[in-house]
């Protein structure tokens, strides 16, 4: 039974793996972010210099190299514009998912990691992450991976996994400075009686091997100018001053973290069990989830991304009340009447990436049935719980997640394209490329554009062409 079980989840995985890369590629790179960083990756594999990143020309120090690794290697490797930044993301994704059960099996049992794990692949925020090329996913997956690594040194001293554990936190610096050293504070205190144990020439030389080469040859190719750009304005002033123009009020992120768990914030509700607590380990990922909510509620500047590295910590914690949670209907039930949610997300969600939400119009009337599905998924979920067929009501639920979650990219991906990235308007200027300036065009899709065209696109205000972008569109030029 325990192997069939075994069997089970582990089929899971893989069906899972597949709502990571359909339709990775349906879309053009989007936000302000995707192109830049995928333009650095491109010029990396491209110059074959893997020191200095480079955006359209000009050195570019806001973020660490490994994304731009990541990326290099997806263009070595022959795949698309879209692809080559994309798919090192998912795989990387895919990667410390089966990571995350193998590490919770050992911990807390198969029924809590399979159902961690479960939650965590199919909740809105790391999905999401890990289908665009941006720092965050890299980030959060090697300083996760980290942080439980260390359970088994907290619960018990043993010191065989610290290596490990410092050289996957240097992976975490390599993708976004210092601050999952900040994050992993503590880690720090709760094991703060055998501190000295970070010390240890294993350990210190993991971390240091693994983190510190890309910064000081990077230091020593571009000087001051490095530091300053890096440390000073990305990790110093990005916690302390509004320049970056991304302030945010102190409570941002609990309705950002409440949507990056949708549709599994019902199972919130267990985290409110004291018995869940008296594990060690479940104080230490509790600890790990607050404490990064209250260092990134700190910040000044804030962005949704950041707080993915704490849905691990959620998920895992998550799991392991559901798994020992008497009743579940109530849990899994509402979680597949959420579903409900996704069809309207589908209809808001490019409008509100292209535009803002104001500039959304919506038109439920298209809907009137397909909030029959949640309701009788939930119905059955309901009714498998309350009969006692725990693991039957579970599958039923992760299910309708993820053909929710299929449903919502087959819907929103080519609308989002449409509307959200420069592609489309690229295929229109492709032909005419010599001809062309923009007159008026959002910071996102100029980046985008400047992407695909590789080298910029000029200003029309100081080049005379026949014909100009303005917004998704090219006119003939009148002046």
């Amino acid at each position: 039974m325990l192997r069939s079980t075994s069997r089970a989840y582990w089929l899971a995985v893989p069906c899972l793996c597949a709502l990571y890369f359909w339709r990775l590629d349906g879309m053009g790179v989007a936000g302000p972010d995707e192109p830049r960083y995928a333009a650095i990756g491109r010029e990396m594999a491209r110059s074959g210099d893997w020191v200095t990143p480079r955006l359209w020309g000009e050195p570019w120090f806001e973020k660490p190299a490994l994304l731009y690794w990541m990326t290099g290697v997806g263009f070595m490797a022959g795949l698309g514009a879209e692809l080559a930044p994309r798919v090192p993301v998912a795989l990387f994704s895919v990667a410390f998912l089966v990571f995350f059960f193998w590490i919770l099996r050992r911990e807390f049992g198969e029924t809590a990691a399979a159902y961690a794990t479960a939650i965590l692949a199919t909740c809105a925020g790391w999905l999401a992450f890990s289908r665009v090329a941006v720092t965050d996913l890299p980030m959060a997956a090697a300083f996760s991976a980290a942080m439980l690594m260390s359970l088994r040194w907290l619960e018990t001293g043993d010191r065989k996994r610290l290596p490990v554990v410092a050289g996957l936190l240097g992976i975490a610096v390599l993708a976004k400075g210092m601050v999952p050293l900040v994050l992993a504070l503590p880690l720090i205190w709760m094991g703060r009686k055998r501190w000295m144990d970070w010390l240890r020439p294993p350990v210190a030389a993991a971390f240091l091997l693994v983190a510190v080469p890309w910064y000081l040859l990077c230091y020593v190719k571009n000087g001051w100018p490095f530091l300053q750009k890096l440390f000073w304005e990305q990790q110093l002033l990005r916690f302390g001053s509004s320049a970056l123009q991304h302030e945010q009020p102190f409570w941002f992120y609990l309705p950002v973290l409440l949507a990056a768990l949708f549709p599994w914030i019902p199972a919130l509700a267990g985290l409110f069990n004291k018995e869940l607590y008296r594990d060690r380990r479940s104080r230490f990922l509790l600890a790990w989830a607050l404490f990064g909510l209250l260092f990134f509620s700190l910040a000044v500047n804030k962005l949704p991304g950041y707080v993915l590295p704490l849905t691990p910590a959620v998920a895992a914690l998550l799991g392991r009340a559901l798994s020992e949670m008497r009743d579940t209907k109530w849990v899994l039930g509402s979680t597949a009447i959420l579903l409900v949610c996704i069809p309207f997300v589908a209809v808001i969600l490019p409008g509100a990436l292209a535009g803002g939400l104001s500039s959304v119009a919506l038109d439920g009337s298209q809907y009137q049935w397909l909030w029959l599905a949640p309701v009788v998924a939930a119905a059955a979920v309901w009714q498998l719980a309350r009969i006692g067929k725990r693991a039957a009501a579970f599958g039923l639920t992760v299910a309708a997640v993820a053909v929710g979650i299929l449903y919502l990219e087959r819907q929103a991906i080519p609308l989002i394209d449409t509307l959200a990235t420069a592609r489309p308007l690229w295929r229109q200027v492709e032909p005419v490329r010599e001809r062309v300036c923009i007159a008026e065009l959002n910071r996102s899709l100029r980046y985008g554009l400047n992407y695909y065209s590789l080298t910029p696109i000029p200003d029309c205000a100081a080049h005379s062409t026949e014909l100009q972008i303005r917004g998704l569109l090219l006119y003939p030029r009148t002046e």
